[in-house]
């Protein structure tokens, strides 16, 4: 069993920077995707960022020149920068890994890491 744990969550003021990791137990074979998401209360998790295989990079409209996903595929882990933290930027943040091995879909989630920004 695949677990996938994040790291570097907590407080920040607006305007500060935080990077997130998100470290998985072992080797994931035939990643398709290695994302983050996010859901603040009362809100629905929502898509932040997403790299593929390819290193092909997608991000939400909302966090577009402020945050940056990479990867480090021999460490097998998959990280984000944060920058220009704002409020709205507040939720708990998940990682997540879509692998095909075989053409069989597995999906790997974290267990979240809070982010808080406030002054």
């Amino acid at each position: 069993q695949v677990q996938l744990v994040e790291s570097g969550g907590g407080l920040v003021q607006p305007g500060g920077s935080l990077r997130l990791s998100c470290a998985a137990s072992r080797s994931i074979f035939r990643i398709v995707t290695m994302a983050w998401y996010r859901q603040a209360p009362g809100k629905e998790r929502e898509l932040v960022a997403t790299i593929t295989s390819g290193d092909s990079t997608v991000y939400a409209d909302s966090v577009k020149g402020r945050f940056t996903i990479s990867r480090d595929n021999a460490k097998n882990m998959v990280y984000l920068q944060m920058n220009s933290l704002k409020a709205e930027d507040t939720a708990v943040y998940y990682c997540h890994v879509e692998s095909r091995p075989g053409g069989i879909r597995f999906d790997y989630w974290g267990q979240g890491t809070q982010v808080t920004v406030s002054a």
